[in-house]
This record gives structure tokens, C-alpha cells and sequence, in this order.
């Protein structure tokens, strides 16, 4: 992916995943490391108030919809709720009201989880709610995966001794 090409190729979804999964696992060894000092229901209410506002709205009415078809405000209230910037205001917020403390690293475990163990990021306008390979998708990964005929084949940089 770059900025102009604005899709992952398998490699490229896997090593973001790789990085989300280290992220997560500092999260969850500073929880360990922490565990007696965390506050349980403020961090079972900030790891599900993510998917209760942002995710079951928009599963609902997926399933209830008779063509998968769902308004785009599910998307939004997806995007905007599984957004590390909301994520980082919540935080503030919290640190503001309550105080810093370890039960806001439900926050990057929800997220960091979300994408490196179910590969779930933002979710994209023209895509089903829940997750299904769009055809255009499929032709793109099936015409990228063949080799381009017009391109020479990479070639090993022969080093000479000076």
C-alpha cells in the first residue's frame, strides 16, 4: 500500500497485522504486570462500550436487512467508535474525570486485538457491513497475483571485486 494505491496485498496486511500483535501484547503484559490494580468494571465498560456503540448497531441491522444492505451511518458509528483517535479522546476524557489509570488499556486491547487477531480495521463505504470478498476485490488480487509479461524478471545484482 501506498498513496496511491490504497489497498493491502496479502504480505503487506500480514506485517501490519505483525505490528498490531506486538502492540497488543504489550498491552496485555502491562495489564499482567498490573492485574491488582486494575478497576474490572471500568475495564470491561471501556473494552465493550467500543463495540456496543459501534459494531452491534450495524450487526443488527445487517442480519435484520433482507439484501445485507445497511445505512452508511452503521459504517460511520463503526469507524468512528474502532478510530484510535476516539480511542486517545476517550482516554483524555477519562484521565480528566477520573484520573489516569490501567483499566484504559482495555482500549489498545480491544483495538490492537481487533486488527492483528480478526484483521479488522476501518470499514470501507462500498463493502458489506460483514466481512465478504466484493468481486472487484477478487479480479484485482487475481490479475495482481499473475506476472506481468511486459516486465523483465528480476535479476541478481552481480557484485565484481574492485
Amino acid at each position: 500500500m501506498d498513496s496511491h494505491n490504497l489497498f493491502f496485498t496479502r504480505a503487506t496486511a500480514y506485517w501490519l497485522r505483525a505490528e498490531y500483535a506486538l502492540a497488543l501484547a504489550v498491552a496485555v503484559v502491562l495489564a499482567v504486570l498490573h492485574l491488582g490494580e486494575i478497576r474490572w468494571l471500568s475495564f470491561i465498560g471501556l473494552f465493550l462500550y467500543i463495540d456496543l456503540i459501534g459494531y452491534l448497531p450495524g450487526a443488527v441491522a445487517f442480519r435484520r436487512s433482507p439484501d445485507g444492505r445497511v445505512p452508511l451511518a452503521y459504517y460511520r458509528l463503526y469507524n468512528v467508535m474502532h478510530s484510535h483517535l476516539s480511542a486517545a479522546l476517550v482516554a483524555g476524557v477519562w484521565c480528566l474525570v477520573v484520573g489516569p489509570e490501567w483499566a484504559l488499556l482495555a482500549l489498545p486491547i480491544h483495538q490492537c486485538g481487533d486488527r492483528a487477531l480478526f484483521g479488522n480495521f476501518q470499514k470501507p463505504y462500498g463493502l458489506s457491513f460483514e466481512p465478504a470478498t466484493h468481486p472487484a476485490y477478487q479480479e484485482l488480487v487475481n490479475r495482481y497475483d499473475q506476472p506481468d509479461p511486459a516486465r523483465p524478471p528480476d535479476r541478481a545484482v552481480v557484485r565484481t571485486a574492485a
